[in-house]
């Protein structure tokens, strides 16, 4: 498994030899069984690339990179947006957010005719709110759709500005060149949200007080209510809104007692840098890829493959 991880980051990087694959963001990707990947194209300010392990018979997950104007009129801002959407309980949600979140990040930067912290907070919580009322839509007819949610790791680098916003156990790291040595470090830029890190546990239990079992040790793993690892998701609608914790949700997902708050967020962790000439690479992944390899790893499979100019990678 750890090698076949190791070739889907080489493969971020392998240079094409296939001419029906154009660079560029609408380029076709190359598939080698659930092994799927697109060569290096285009985007402002270098090169992106992408790879896919499939690990279910049904694709959960969604990723994007948008390259160009970051918003709904033509003065821009201009910029790159990567995002990467890691479903879980089925695909639903993931593939929400690739339809809407871009599209809502774009509306609200129209409206502050700029980048910022409060127009990706925006747009987060719109499609938030888009998704819970496809799920109150679909509820009478499909009412696992409650239980449908995603991680959701955005990057933006607008006017030399890199912003960084995760909701779940998804990760971005940078690799930043240190002049002197020579080495490029890796650099974890999100925080995640998942209940095996004791910052992340205190915080649920800060936030419910009155529940002593906001998180179980559930054979060997914490589960915010012995149900899920993340603390924070787009969808999971099941333990955010306490009227979808009834029937017809199958009974594994419902809760005995009722809940008051929401247990859950979407409020996404962000943070703000200004990129500088020794910031070589920005990758995103999932935490498939981090529970096999750790942050220097990944960079220097990066930093040892070929490649022409600052890059980004999902």
């Amino acid at each position: 498994m750890l090698s076949r991880l190791i070739n889907f980051l080489k493969a971020c990087w392998r240079p094409s030899s296939d001419h029906s694959v154009h660079a560029g963001s609408d380029a076709a990707g190359r598939q080698d069984g659930l092994f799927w990947y697109k060569d290096s194209g285009q985007h402002l300010i270098g090169e992106f690339s992408m790879a896919v392990v499939q690990a279910n018979n049904l694709l959960e997950d969604q990723s994007q990179i948008e390259s160009g104007s970051l918003s709904l009129l033509d003065s821009g801002p201009y910029g790159t947006f990567a995002g990467i959407y890691d479903g879980h309980g089925g695909p639903e949600t993931s593939r929400y957010i690739n339809d809407h979140l871009f599209q809502n990040l774009k509306s609200f930067a129209a409206e502050q005719n700029s980048m910022s912290v409060d127009v990706i907070r925006k747009a987060f919580q719109a499609t938030e709110d888009g998704f819970c009322s496809v799920v109150a839509k679909q509820w009478p007819m499909k009412p696992q759709m409650a239980a449908v949610g995603s991680c959701c790791l955005v990057a933006v680098i607008c006017n030399g500005i890199l912003y960084v916003a995760n909701l779940g156990d998804s990760r971005a790291v940078l690799g930043r060149l240190v002049r002197a040595t020579g080495e490029v470090l890796a650099i974890q830029l999100s925080a995640e949200h998942n209940a095996c890190f004791e910052s992340v546990r205190q915080e649920l239990h800060a936030m419910h007080p009155d529940d002593p079992q906001i998180v179980v040790l559930k054979h060997n793993v914490w589960r915010v209510k012995g149900l899920i690892q993340i603390s924070r998701s787009i969808g999971d609608i099941y333990l955010k809104k306490p009227e979808y914790n009834r029937e017809p949700l199958y009974a594994k997902f419902r809760l005995r007692e009722p809940f008051k708050r929401p247990i859950l967020s979407s409020d996404p962790s962000i943070t703000v840098q200004e990129l500088e000439p020794h910031d070589q690479f920005l990758i995103l992944a999932s935490d498939g890829l981090w529970e096999h390899l750790t942050n220097q790893e990944a960079v220097d499979i990066v930093q040892n493959s070929p490649r022409s100019v600052r890059s980004l990678t999902i």
